[in-house]
């Protein structure tokens, strides 16, 4: 049967896709969930280890309160339930990455559920993904299956990882397309960022995300057979590998043939799933509560103390700062894309006369720079005092917009701040009216069908002749007294 399927509009019209996420977030704490050990990534394998994270005989956990906090502060960024008394379990499997033989993980009574997330759906409309619980966990070791001369053959295990704390977040099926998978899981990540509690960097597994994903036709009232995708490491390919393997199911369908409920792996170079294991029975865990750690009790005053550390979110600081700056949804956006680079704005604004300035300078000229440059916003050579400043000066017309590309251009050249350029180069700005009329003369003399034009009624025109007094001056006639000196004398 068919897997690589090309299929019409009109055959995918005809399904309807039901997507849920599973993301697992490794928490930022400085040691592990159960111990003493530190959490860090990397490191010389099987060194960050200790009798309690590889579960040897006698040792037991210890709950880390910073893990509990953290775990918290995620859950009601994500407008989630806190439960106050939750309990840990024993998950019990098999795997050469996992020494105890069980996972301590939470079951029926996870320390918060029925959260939410809104993402961006058509005309401009918010689309609510509900968020069924969030619960807490250690993570497993890891299994490296390439990097050493007999990897053909077998597998090493790096014990480091196990014992990191995690939260695992399960939304609920009401994501129905690819691109709204995408959007919840950018804005689950934006928050979780905002609130500190993990770096989610993909790359290092502190942000792992599973898909189920089923296909059924539409206006059914039942849901078809899921299939898991796992271990895909961007939201670009699990956007990708959702499209694939929905077409994929799809096409099973449409051949008459049944969709097997099974874990599949994504290959980004071939650009489809794999079949990994079969699931079509559930697997036996043999949950029971954690003998060895207490209910976790989390009561109304620590959860107070815990929530003076929840900071405004995204999309409550994109809103204040449209209506307090005056800005357009856009450079809110770009704004508030980290926690770091809208607090780094914000403090210039304040000091800026315009606020607006401030943010036209951060999104285009900056932006484009630091680009270009291949350099984050932290190090950008103009520091955001050299920003306030540049943007105080082309606010008062003291800079022209060439000038201050040229400013910009040089600091970015030379490594060095713009108060230091600007001191040094200072351009000197012609503001007066005599020296500017003189040049305008000597413009529309030198133009007299242009001029026929704009006294024919076309007053575009006059930017003709602001641009050609503006190249005269070599970029240093004072904009504003320009435009109206033009207007005067061709009006006249």
């Amino acid at each position: 049967m068919s897997t690589a399927t090309a299929l019409s509009p009109e055959i995918l019209a005809k399904y309807q896709p039901v997507i849920g996420l599973e993301v697992h977030v490794q928490l930022l704490t400085a040691t592990k969930a159960f111990c003493g050990c530190i959490n860090q990534y990397g490191g010389e394998p099987n060194t960050h280890v200790c009798p309690v994270c590889l579960g040897l005989p006698g040792a037991l956990p210890v709950l880390n309160r910073k893990a509990v906090e953290f775990a918290v502060l995620a859950a009601k960024a994500i407008h989630c339930e806190i439960r106050e008394t939750s309990i840990f379990a024993r998950k019990n499997y098999f795997y050469p990455d996992l020494p105890k033989g069980y996972q301590i993980s939470q079951f029926d009574k996870p320390i918060a559920e029925h959260g939410w997330i809104d993402v961006p759906a058509a005309e401009g409309r918010t689309k609510r993904i509900g968020v069924t619980r969030l619960h807490m966990e250690e993570d497993a070791g890891k299994s490296v299956h390439d990097g050493f001369a007999d990897s053909v053959s077998k597998t090493y295990i790096d014990l480091n990882r196990c014992g990191t704390p995690l939260v695992e977040i399960v939304s609920e099926p009401d994501l129905r397309t690819p691109d709204e998978a995408f959007e919840y899981l950018t804005r689950l990540k934006e928050i979780l960022l905002y609130t500190g509690v993990s770096d989610c960097n993909m790359d290092e597994g502190s942000l792992r995300c599973d898909a189920n994903v089923s296909v059924m036709l539409k206006g059914a009232e039942k849901f078809g057979t899921k299939a898991e995708v796992k271990n895909v490491n961007s939201f670009r390919y699990i956007r990708a590998a959702l499209e694939y393997e929905i077409e994929r199911q799809i096409g099973v369908l449409e051949e008459g043939g049944r969709v097997v409920q099974e874990s599949r792996l994504w290959n980004n170079a071939e650009g489809r799933t794999y079949s990994m294991r079969s699931k079509e029975q559930a697997h036996d865990y043999r949950y029971f509560p954690e003998p060895d750690l207490p209910p976790l009790v989390v009561g109304a005053a620590w959860q107070a103390e815990i929530l003076k550390d929840l900071p405004e979110l995204p999309e409550a600081r994109r809103a204040r700062m449209i209506a307090t700056y005056d800005l357009s949804a856009q450079d809110a956006a770009t704004l508030t894309a980290t926690r770091a680079f809208a607090d780094r704005f914000e403090t210039a604004a304040k000091k800026a006369k315009s606020p607006k300035r401030v943010a036209a300078l951060l999104t285009s000229e900056l932006t484009m720079r630091l680009r270009a440059a291949e350099l984050e916003p932290e190090h950008s050579p103009v520091s955001m005092d050299g920003v306030v400043m540049a943007a105080d000066l082309a606010e008062s017309g003291e800079l022209s917009s060439k000038m201050l590309k040229q400013l910009l251009d040089a600091c970015f050249a030379e490594g060095k701040d713009f108060p230091e350029i600007y001191e040094r180069d200072k351009p000197r700005q012609i503001s007066d009216a005599g020296a500017i009329e003189k040049m305008i003369d000597e413009v529309i003399a030198a133009n007299p069908k242009q001029v026929e034009q704009y006294r024919g009624g076309k007053k575009t025109v006059a930017a003709f002749f602001v641009g050609q007094v503006m190249r005269l001056s070599k970029g240093q006639a004072n904009p504003a007294l320009l435009n109206e000196l033009v207007t005067k004398k061709l009006d006249n």
